[in-house]
């Protein structure tokens, strides 16, 4: 239990910069889909982030795992592994922002399906996508340096300040320039504003944050030797790049279907992309569950890899996994009972999408299991299974958004992400138990996930025939529910909770 308590503290830690942060940065929502009361605008904006998450994975090319995986493993050699992973960042970064700089008048009327798509689109968006991602990539191994040193007060207080930068610059842009100028016409601040370009101030404030950020880096980064070690960095290269083409598939899995919406739906590209700024922000509302199972990766890869030496790791990875289930479960339950809620904070024009979180939910659900599950190839140094699982998961988003997006819309994509989860952390565990045996109760954790689908259900009729879930009374019955859950997970795991000791001296 010591093992997981340390891995619980650190996953709080290192997950106050994103759930705190991103807490913060969720506010954002709710400014932006009552800014943006063109739903396309909004459209816009989860396209081209969409994009850029994809994007990311080339210029990282898997060097973040590399360089946990080999300085864990060699301590003595940690600074050479440190600037050799840097500087090929530093490198590839040049070069592709470089490059989608020279290219963006070209790229940006690719973006540019007809002619009433063209307002929404501009190529300055393209040249200030490629500065965030080259300073974003060029962070990544300080980032994760501090992370694998422990030093998680520094590491959290330069993300929770980029947070804050991109948060405040939202908020002067789009509430206070135009509360502003209403009131006072010839101010100042109508050269710097125009109101019919909102969505170039959403991305401006995500650059300003990312450049900052570099600052705050200022001692990490100054570390660095530009210099590459070819017999340091080839092994990482090896050991990294299963993990590019794996994450480049893996983000298809979570970025196809809302980048697919605007060119498989039936309508116009404008009613497309608002049609994909409603799924957008109904893909926000599972923000939760997203941010539970970022601060749960952050801290459990350097914590499995330090703890795989250790006799009892198989069985602690095994009870990792079942707390795991159980917390995800709850927060499915929590925002899927709440939705007359959480719905609150996105604008009225996008709520009725609503009706698509809770698959939303289960598919980051299964996403979060499969992170579990996947520890045995990196563990194993089969990472080469990275690029089988991901493809395999790539093609069946590829095939059931093109079979339902026409026919059901963005519903079509919230169930084929779900789909394509589930049958990833099948495959991965039906693999990995015969290269890498954990002894996970998988009847136990089928069983968490029915009964949560099942009080779901339960909730969902009776706010249907029953109760109106907005009164006192209903939201009461609803959340008893997720008491339920909680008291039953609690009566079945809490054998568990018992230091070793006292369960000898019980026996005795």
């Amino acid at each position: 239990m010591s093992a997981i308590k340390k891995l619980a503290s650190q996953t709080a830690i290192y997950g106050l910069s994103s759930i705190v942060g991103r807490f913060i940065n969720y506010l954002l929502v709710l400014l932006h889909t009552r800014v943006l009361t063109d739903q396309a605008d909004f459209g816009v904006v989860g396209e081209i982030y969409a994009y850029v998450t994809f994007i990311n994975i080339i210029y990282l090319f898997g060097m973040e795992t590399a360089y946990f995986r080999f300085s864990s493993k060699n301590p003595a050699e940690r600074s050479e592994y440190y600037s050799s992973s840097s500087t090929a960042i530093l490198v590839v970064s040049i070069f592709f922002s470089g490059l989608l700089i020279a290219l963006a008048p070209y790229l940006n009327n690719l973006l540019i399906t007809d002619a009433q798509a063209q307002s929404y689109y501009k190529v300055e968006y393209i040249i200030w996508f490629a500065l965030i991602m080259g300073f974003d990539a060029i962070t990544a191994i300080p980032f994760a340096r501090l992370r694998q040193e422990n030093r998680p007060i520094k590491f959290v207080s330069i993300k929770i300040f980029n947070i804050l930068v991109n948060v405040f610059l939202n908020l002067f842009f789009l509430w206070f320039c135009p509360f502003w100028i209403e009131r006072h016409p010839e101010s100042w601040l109508t050269a710097i504003y125009d109101p019919s370009n909102n969505v170039a101030y959403i991305f401006i404030s995500n650059l300003v944050a990312s450049g900052l950020t570099i600052l705050f880096l200022y001692r990490e980064l100054i570390g660095i030797q530009i210099k590459i070690k070819w017999a340091i960095l080839k092994p990482m290269l090896v050991y990294g790049f299963p993990l590019l083409f794996a994450g480049l598939a893996g983000m298809m899995n979570e970025t196809f279907g809302r980048i697919m919406l605007k060119y498989l739906l039936p309508g116009s590209a404008e009613e497309n992309l608002a049609q994909l700024g409603i799924y957008n922000a109904a893909y926000k509302l599972s923000i939760f569950m997203t941010l539970a199972i970022q601060a749960f990766r952050m801290a459990a890869e350097p914590f499995f890899f330090s703890l795989s030496k250790q006799e009892e790791s198989r069985l602690i990875y095994a009870r990792v996994m079942t707390y795991f289930i159980i917390v995800c479960a709850v927060i499915f339950l929590g925002v899927s009972l709440n939705l007359n809620i959480a719905g609150l904070y996105i604008g009225e024009n996008y709520r009725e999408g609503l009706f698509v979180v809770p698959s939303l939910l289960m598919a980051n659900l299964f996403l979060g299991v499969y992170y579990n599950l996947s520890i045995w190839y990196k563990l194993a140094d089969k990472t080469i299974y990275s690029i089988y699982f991901t493809i395999f998961g790539a093609l069946v988003t590829v095939i059931f958004n093109i079979l339902w997006i026409p026919t059901f819309g963005y519903e079509g994509s919230s169930w084929a992400t779900l789909v394509c989860y589930i049958l990833m952390a099948f495959v991965c565990y039906l693999i990995g138990q015969r290269y890498y045996k954990v002894p996970y109760n998988m009847i136990k954790f089928v069983g968490y996930l029915i009964f949560a689908l099942i009080l779901y259900t339960v909730g969902y009729y009776m706010r249907l025939h029953l109760y109106n879930p907005n009164t006192y009374l209903g939201f009461l019955y609803t959340n008893l529910l997720i008491v339920i859950f909680i008291a039953v997970a609690y009566l079945i795991e809490r054998k568990t909770f018992k230091p070793k000791h006292v369960e000898n001296s019980n026996h005795q």
